[in-house]
């Protein structure tokens, strides 16, 4: 795609992206109350489908307040840098094929790098926030935000590297394997998830820590932090640290779906001849499979926080590195071995 094509991208994807954060909080309601045997939001619009609406009024008329003793610059600075890290994340996410042409904002060749990186500079917006506003419960939650992160970070960065691994002895001498294109199309014959599947495994509960979701959601513990970090924001400033929370409901999935369930590629393409439909078709059928993986793991989030509780402190370093980490290493060195003795027989 060239540059034109680039810019007019982002703003459906934007779009898209805004459309469903503020939809994750309904369909995140919805799930609770079914799994609580509640109603759920009904009285907006039908079916409760204008609660969204109502929320973000509601957060734009509320006066906002800032701590006479915070830091106001920072204190404004920090849910502008989550909600702009979030959705950065998207612009190196393939959404489809067709012909020869990929359907994302920027396919860079180290888009791979660049995930990593933009993900791991989103914990800086939550601990800025919670030492900006001047409070125990807020600097807690953003101490507790940056030794998560550092814990769960090198884990997930391992089982990258074994998809990277893959994607490298699938393609062509020379080609760019940290480029999240080629790591889609390196999926053509078996998804990641099916022979990488510890590899999933470790990956899916790191973008649950990582994104902060029950059961690893000790920033914002009620019971212990009132409301963790973002205890001293209102108005649109809570409205955005609300924003990246279901942005999370998207982001993380759709990276899973890219690295371990073949993106945009559906089941039996080559028997439907979908390379020989028009551009427009190509698009629907790339864009559809994309979204329908990525809203299955985003329901198995929200299942995930309504089955399970939260872990204590302890438990939840403990498991990023007594358990994560090691089995990581070990997947890496297992696959490593595999490819090795795979080459070396010719059969790669």
């Amino acid at each position: 795609m060239d540059l034109t094509s680039e810019i007019f991208l982002i703003f459906p994807v934007l779009l898209v992206m805004l459309t469903c954060a503020a939809y994750g909080s309904y369909a995140e309601r919805r799930v609770a109350a079914l799994f609580q045997q509640r109603v759920g939001p009904n009285r907006v619009g039908p079916f409760g489908l204008l609660q969204p609406l109502a929320d973000v009024l509601k957060l734009l008329i509320k006066e906002d307040i800032t701590p006479g003793s915070a830091n106001r610059f920072i204190h404004f600075l920090a849910p502008v840098i989550s909600v702009a890290m979030a959705m950065i994340t998207f612009a190196v996410i393939p959404l489809a094929k067709f012909g020869d042409t990929t359907l994302v904002i920027s396919d860079i060749n180290i888009g791979m790098l660049f995930l990593l990186a933009v993900t791991s500079v989103s914990v800086y917006g939550i601990t800025l926030a919670g030492w900006a506003s001047n409070s125990k419960y807020s600097l807690l939650g953003g101490l507790r935000a940056s030794a998560q992160m550092v814990s769960y970070e090198l884990p997930m960065g391992l089982a990258v590297v074994s998809v990277i691994l893959l994607t490298n002895a699938r393609m062509e001498s020379g080609a760019e394997f940290l480029n999240v294109s080629a790591i889609v199309e390196a999926q053509r014959g078996w998804w990641n998830i099916f022979v990488n599947p510890l590899g999933f495994v470790i990956f899916f509960i790191c973008a649950l820590a990582e994104a902060s979701r029950t059961p690893f959601d000790l920033i914002e513990a009620e019971q212990e932090l009132v409301g963790g970090f973002h205890t001293e924001y209102s108005s649109m400033k809570f409205g955005m640290f609300m924003v990246m929370e279901f942005l999370h409901l998207v982001i993380p999935p759709a990276i899973i779906t890219t690295l371990f369930l073949g993106g945009y590629i559906g089941p039996f393409e080559g028997a439907l001849g979908v390379a020989d439909w028009g551009s427009a078709w190509q698009i629907v059928w790339g864009v559809g499979w994309f979204l329908a993986k990525t809203f299955t793991i985003s329901f198995v989030f929200m299942w995930i926080r309504w089955t399970l509780p939260r872990f204590k402190y302890n438990q939840l370093m403990d498991l990023g590195w007594k358990k994560l980490l090691p089995l990581a290493l070990i997947n890496l060195f297992v696959i490593a071995i595999i490819i090795a003795v795979l080459v070396h027989n010719g059969w790669l």
